[in-house]
């Protein structure tokens, strides 16, 4: 286990890099400099299928853009207004809007709509077929996550601790709901899920809440963790990354918190792993994989939560969330590689260069693993076997 030192070390320079984004110190530890890659002779030699663009720089601070998927579509949206609707088998461009907005999050879709949302608190939604407007709202914060579409509600979260719930249909305000947002955050937010009767979503608080999507009533309401240690920063237990659902279990986890199996009727807590996180899990047939904030690709047994295997080739590369294509693990680095892992023993696979940093995390379309880098590209993967 890492020292509570070095932790509160990794904690300081991942919240540097997040939330002071290029206004801090121009150097890093020698012990978080990111851990130099070895060579890779796999069973496995990715091609890239295809790649398209949604232009627009590198932003200077971290947004929540990242592309979604309904199976056969890809849907994508960059910093400077671009909404893109792709084929997932080939690439091809099937719509494409520019947006007169700044977008920070999104996109979401479901129920015939791609929803966005910008560092105004502007949220578009666009008819998933031609693109074309459906309705306009703006609330008064910035949104930093994907909107979700809960049968006949949009739920959005907002940087200020705010869930709204909207119309589907015309983007009347139906309910909002709140939780407390600390003074010192990590830069970003949970992307609310869909679940049933309830809407799920983490907050800066260290808190997973499920209301329902009816009325936006508070349904249950749990601690991912519980925040330790005398200054601010070591007090961090956000939850940046969204819970994932599998019929009647919720899988979540924290930064500075844990992994937890929640029940999805009650919130009780089937077991918690104390690990740390920002950016997500994703879930196998018999397990939970995790990207840690201090680099490891953690496998926990989804029955009992024990750890089955640790990956620390990784550390300090700011890993995407992790995605699980058949056999196959998935994971991006903010240095702009893929890595490619077995399910099973976490043995490298193969490893492939995008075109740039990534910080979204992965999807499966179309039997290939589509990435979204920083710049505004984005990849389609096919794992081809050597």
């Amino acid at each position: 286990m890492k020292s509570p030192r070095a932790f509160h070390r990794s904690a300081a320079w991942l919240a540097a890099g997040l939330l002071l984004a290029l206004a801090g110190c121009n150097s890093i530890d020698k012990a978080d400099r990111p851990t130099p890659l070895k060579a890779v002779a796999g069973s496995l030699q990715p091609q890239r299928a295809w790649s398209a663009s949604i232009g627009g720089a590198k932003p200077k601070l971290l947004l929540g853009l990242a592309p979604a998927t309904d199976g056969a579509h890809v849907y994508a949206a960059g910093a400077k207004g671009t909404v893109l609707a792709l084929d997932a088998a080939t690439g091809k461009t099937l719509w494409r809007r520019e947006l007169k907005a700044a977008l920070a999050g999104g996109p979401g879709t479901g129920g015939g709509l791609v929803l966005v949302g910008s560092a105004d608190g502007d949220v578009f939604a666009l008819d998933a077929a031609n693109g074309k407007d459906r309705w306009h709202v703006r609330v008064n914060a910035e949104i930093l996550s994907a909107p979700v579409v809960a049968g006949n509600v949009v739920v959005l979260r907002a940087v200020d601790g705010r869930l709204y719930g909207f119309n589907a249909a015309d983007g009347v305000q139906r309910w909002v709901t709140e939780q407390q947002v600390p003074r010192l955050t990590l830069r970003g937010t949970s992307d609310p899920v869909a679940a049933g009767e309830f809407v799920l979503a983490g907050f800066d608080n260290g808190r997973l809440m499920a209301v329902t999507t009816g009325g936006g009533i508070t349904a249950w309401d749990i601690a991912l963790g519980q925040p330790h240690g005398s200054s601010e920063l070591q007090r961090l237990i956000d939850v940046d990354a969204p819970p994932v659902v599998d019929g009647d279990e919720v899988y979540a986890v924290s930064f500075q918190g844990r992994a937890a199996r929640l029940s999805l009727d009650s919130g009780r807590e089937i077991w918690g792993h104390e690990i740390s996180s920002y950016r997500g899990l994703a879930l196998g047939p018999i397990s939970v994989y995790v990207s840690t904030a201090e680099g490891d690709l953690v496998r926990l047994d989804r029955a009992g939560g024990g750890e089955r295997w640790r990956q620390k080739l990784l550390a300090h590369r700011r890993l995407t969330a992790p995605v699980v294509l058949g056999d196959t693990v998935v994971v991006g680095d903010h240095l702009g590689m893929l890595h490619w892992l077995d399910a099973d023993t976490g043995d490298f696979r193969a490893r492939t260069k995008a075109g740039a940093p990534m910080s979204a995390a992965p999807v499966i379309a179309a039997g290939l693993v589509i990435v979204q880098t920083d710049k505004g590209t984005i990849e389609a993967w096919r794992p081809s076997k050597r």
